[in-house]
């Protein structure tokens, strides 16, 4: 049996392989000392004779743990390797969603950082708590579904009178640009909206420029933050102005514990 764990800053993700079968675990960082996490979770998928270990903290882990050895992957060729992994391509601009995001240009087995931004997860679940007293990711999407973003953003028609380039006349031109005004009535699914709209634009945006800079055709989104039916929809509405290929492979939230036990697998 191999196994894997990306020991993320807000999640970990636990793969064990049994003969072909994969199998998934998501657990919350406690938040307590790396090490007392790991020994925690050997202590509940162990005994184990080797695994691979990624994201976080995982530096800080000895080599060896009781009769267990860690096999060390950096992030950057976990994201990559994961991202290939799950889209089956040989080659793509691969976006881990996490708390923060991360870009990676995976080529093959090769993989190397280009760019990320520091709006993620973490950033719609701090701004939820700011903006709508709610840090629950699954409360914010579902509130975001049923608002409308251009009741608190301020649109391109309502800003220059017209359309810009590929962007149509209801996309918005500035974020929460509407709440400037006196008077505009703040409902918290609109609000949920544009919080979405703006933590996907940035990173869609991003990416897109990054992949273009990278001369490749494809990118893949991975993380649990596209476990969010909200957020993919904001990626979809940015890839279609323009004219991006992003992708959502499935289990997308597995990505970067995959690409470890695939270069452990490959490599050790």
């Amino acid at each position: 049996m191999s196994a894997s764990f990306d020991l993320g800053i807000s999640n970990i993700n636990i793969l064990l392989r049994r003969g072909g079968e994969l199998e998934h675990t998501r657990l919350p960082n406690t938040g307590r000392p790396v090490l007392e996490q790991f020994e925690a979770l050997l202590e509940r998928f162990g005994p184990l004779e080797r695994v691979a270990v990624t994201g976080g903290q995982y530096r800080l882990l000895p080599d060896q743990v009781g009769g267990t050895r860690l096999v060390k992957i950096s992030e950057v060729a976990a994201i990559g390797r994961g991202g290939l992994y799950l889209a089956k391509l040989e080659e793509a601009l691969v976006v881990s969603g996490g708390s923060g995001t991360a870009m990676v240009a995976a080529r093959g087995r090769t993989a190397a950082h280009v760019t990320g931004s520091a709006v993620g997860g973490g950033t719609l679940q701090g701004l939820g708590r700011l903006l709508l007293g709610e840090t629950d990711p699954l409360e914010i999407d579902r509130l975001a579904l049923l608002g409308d973003a251009n009741h608190v953003d301020l649109t391109l028609v309502e800003a220059v009178g017209a359309a810009v380039g590929r962007l149509p006349l209801n996309a918005n031109a500035v974020n929460f640009g509407l709440v400037v005004q006196e008077g505009v009535l703040l409902l918290p699914q609109d609000v949920a909206a544009g919080l979405v709209r703006l933590v996907g634009q940035v990173i869609a945006v991003i990416a897109i420029n990054a992949a273009h800079a990278e001369g490749l055709e494809n990118i893949v989104v991975t993380g649990h933050l596209v476990d969010l039916l909200s957020v993919r929809q904001v990626l979809d509405e940015v890839a279609g102005f323009y004219g991006a290929n992003i992708i959502i492979p499935p289990n997308p939230g597995t990505g970067t514990a995959l690409g470890a036990l695939v270069c452990m697998e490959e490599n050790f």
